[in-house]
């Protein structure tokens, strides 16, 4: 089984950059997101993080704390069984997977996935939502439809 992962964070600096929400969305089964409460503020995030990716935030409706969404977060994993997590920013995405699973890691049955150096992505010439649930979405049909071909 494949998750496919992605994230939205404060800004392009690896060393100061905080999560802001994170989806992991498995090709026609469950999907989980979070958009966390307690982890960063409005002045850690970059001008673009302030136009797009926060006016597109439901705090109401996503919002955990990083308690709450550790706990969600695992619990959604454990379900899973064996599954493979694939993200196209392994270099961003998958320091913030491990961060907020927390001292403890990722469960035994999650495993890195990687995706085919030759995959092309197209977004039919547009700029992706930069909205973790509807990109990891975007990923996942990208990726499954290039393995179909």
């Amino acid at each position: 089984m494949r998750a496919y992962l992605d994230t939205e964070f404060t800004t392009l600096n690896p060393y100061i950059y905080k999560l802001i929400s994170l989806a992991l969305v498995v090709p026609g089964g469950p999907e989980f997101y979070v958009e966390l409460t307690d982890a960063w503020e409005e002045r850690d995030c970059s001008d673009f993080v302030k136009e797009i990716v926060l006016p597109q935030l439901n705090l109401e409706v996503h919002g955990r704390n990083t308690v709450q969404a550790r706990m969600q977060l695992l619990g959604f994993l454990e379900g899973l069984g064996p599954v493979e997590i694939i993200c196209d920013a392994p270099n961003w995405d998958w320091p913030l997977l491990l961060w907020l699973a927390g001292p403890g890691g990722l469960p035994g049955n999650v495993t890195a996935g990687r995706i085919s150096s030759d995959l092309e992505f197209s977004y039919d010439g547009a700029e992706p939502p930069h909205h973790a649930l509807e990109d990891a979405r975007l990923l996942a049909e990208v990726v499954e439809n290039a393995d179909k071909a």
